[in-house]
């Protein structure tokens, strides 16, 4: 089913009034009075003279009400139907008393937490800034919009097709994330929903329960959605006892989050039970979710298969692949090695693997190695540029050789003789993998559970990682069985495995291949979210 369809079918849901077009609605969200006079409900499908239905009916009867007796108010839920009441939340005394506990720790600590985001705010400005948010005091022009929450930039920019489609939809959306990071990205990706007045990013309440009843009365939101595997107990119980409709996308439960959750007793398992709709990556997480209790379990695939790759940047890489003489395009040009989001802990373990990985390919008497080293976080460009002057390594920084069309500036160096182009920028990713042949992702050889795989297998680009992928359990599982990832244990093993690929032209054409065929037969996660999101938001579902 298309976004369009999806669209015309939410239009129909609202009385045959287009989205956003002003017109009275009954479905304002929770919390929000009706419009019509005094508050009182609008039908649908009245004679437009009578302004809706059976208005006139409806102040008759308030008028004509008993001495004493009270006007009814529409509650804070979601307009509506035939949708079945929801099970209380927390279900029990004992997740009950552990939440407040848990809230309580966060009132005492609070003072050191805003200490620590201070100290943040040195290395990024954002951290000191828009404190009202912290604490729910949020202004919003939009009415009644669906909230959607995602905890940093990796989320955000996994949860963009879905929050672009609900867009397209007619849904006003709010964003909030924990991060600067999460929220640069964010405003930067619905950048022009945002100046259209359809969008918003703001930073996440604490967890504090005031703070989160204060954001949730003064931004009325018809619904939340959290991704991935967002479970702050405070914000999830809040939001379930002011009656706002909660659900979770792109949800994952890794195996190496279950371990860790039983050593706390079951704590956050039991935090689950508060999602009314889980819209999961694959088979394996909906078991993992039915098992701690979740009673609506769908499989929707991961939207990250659905982001658009910038062909920008891909024009970009293009234009200097052959000045560069680069085997990515040029026959016998230079192997080009990417690793992407590398994390602290990695970078003394894959300065070890380009040794090796150059001693190989000078044995086998191809080109001088060029690596392109794209850093996770931005606070840490100059450490690692300076970890790789000191390997004896000739280092060019993006940031310093290319302008902001992705051209090389008056002053760039010859690329002949530099070893490592250092990507210190963000959201440009597409253009560093597009540069590489193979790719060597970060988070992976440190117990971190590795980064996104997909972006390089979208760009049909070999991907290699190391011992620890709990966190990409999917699609990594799925990526290993087809044979388009690599698993290596240890850097030796990676380095003989990138030589044997760089060195052999038939294995990296299967490789090719393979991550083509695989992107491909992973994709539409976003119409599949959509199916099943629309009719659970108009009350039908």
């Amino acid at each position: 089913m298309s976004v369009q369809r999806l669209a015309r079918e939410r239009t129909n849901v609202l009385g045959g009034q287009a989205p956003g077009s002003g017109a009275q609605r009954d479905d304002r969200g929770p919390g929000r009075r009706w419009k019509g006079h005094g508050g009182f409900p609008v039908v649908r499908g009245a004679p437009a003279r009578w302004g809706g239905g059976c208005r006139c009916v409806t102040i008759l009867k308030a008028f004509c009400r008993a001495p004493g007796q009270r006007t009814p108010h529409p509650p804070m839920a979601l307009p509506s139907s035939n949708r079945q009441s929801p099970r209380p939340f927390p279900p029990g005394w004992r997740l009950s008393a552990m939440i407040a506990l848990y809230e309580l720790l966060w009132h005492l600590l609070l003072p050191f937490f805003l200490l620590f985001l201070w100290q943040r705010g040195k290395r990024e400005p954002l951290y000191r800034q828009h404190w009202r948010e912290r604490f729910g005091g949020v202004d919003t022009p939009l009415q009644s919009p669906l909230w959607v929450h995602s905890a940093s930039m990796g989320e955000i920019r996994g949860a963009a097709p879905l929050v672009r489609a609900l867009l397209a939809a007619g849904y006003p959306v709010l964003v909030t994330t924990l991060t600067p990071a999460g929220r640069t990205a964010a405003s930067q990706l619905f950048e022009e929903a945002i100046g259209q007045g359809r969008a918003q990013v703001a930073f996440v309440p604490l967890e504090l329960g005031w703070a989160v009843r204060r954001f949730i009365r003064r931004v009325r939101p018809r619904a939340a959605m959290m991704t991935e595997i967002d479970t702050w107990p405070v914000l999830l119980a809040s939001i379930r006892r002011q009656r706002v409709p909660l659900c979770i996308a792109n949800a994952q439960y890794p195996k190496k989050s279950i371990e860790r959750d039983r050593k706390w007793g079951g704590f956050r398992a039991g935090i689950f039970q508060a999602y009314q709709l889980v819209l999961c990556k694959s088979e394996t997480h909906a078991q993992r979710f039915r098992a701690v209790g979740c009673e609506r379990v769908v499989i929707a695939g991961e939207t990250r298969f659905d982001l658009p790759v910038s062909p920008a940047q891909l024009a970009a890489a293009r234009t200097l692949l052959a000045p560069w003489s680069l085997a990515t395009a040029v026959p016998g040009g230079r192997p080009v090695l990417c690793f992407a989001s590398a994390i602290v802990g990695e970078d003394e373990q894959f300065i070890d693997a380009i040794a090796r990985v150059q001693a190989g390919l000078v044995q086998a008497g191809l080109p001088r190695l060029l690596v392109v080293y794209v850093p996770r976080s931005p606070q840490r460009f100059d450490t690692v540029a300076e970890l790789l002057e000191a390997a004896g390594l000739k280092v060019a920084r993006r940031s310093r050789m290319l302008n902001a069309e992705l051209a090389p500036t008056a002053d760039a160096p010859d690329m002949t003789q530099v070893d490592v182009l250092l990507g210190d920028s963000l959201g440009e990713m597409y253009f560093y993998l597009a540069l590489s042949q193979v790719v060597v992702v970060g988070a992976s050889f440190v117990p971190l559970g590795a980064h996104n795989v997909i972006e390089p297998l979208a760009l049909k680009k070999p991907v290699m990682v190391g011992h620890s992928i709990w966190g990409i359990e999917y699609p990594g599982v799925e990526a290993l069985a087809a044979g388009v990832l690599q698993q290596h244990m240890t850097i030796p093993s990676l380095a003989d495995a990138l030589v044997k690929l760089l060195t052999s032209p038939a294995d990296y054409a299967l490789a090719i291949a393979g991550a083509e065929a695989f992107y491909a037969e992973h994709g539409g996660a976003t119409e599949k979210h959509m199916a099943t999101l629309v009719p659970w938001l108009e009350g039908r579902g």
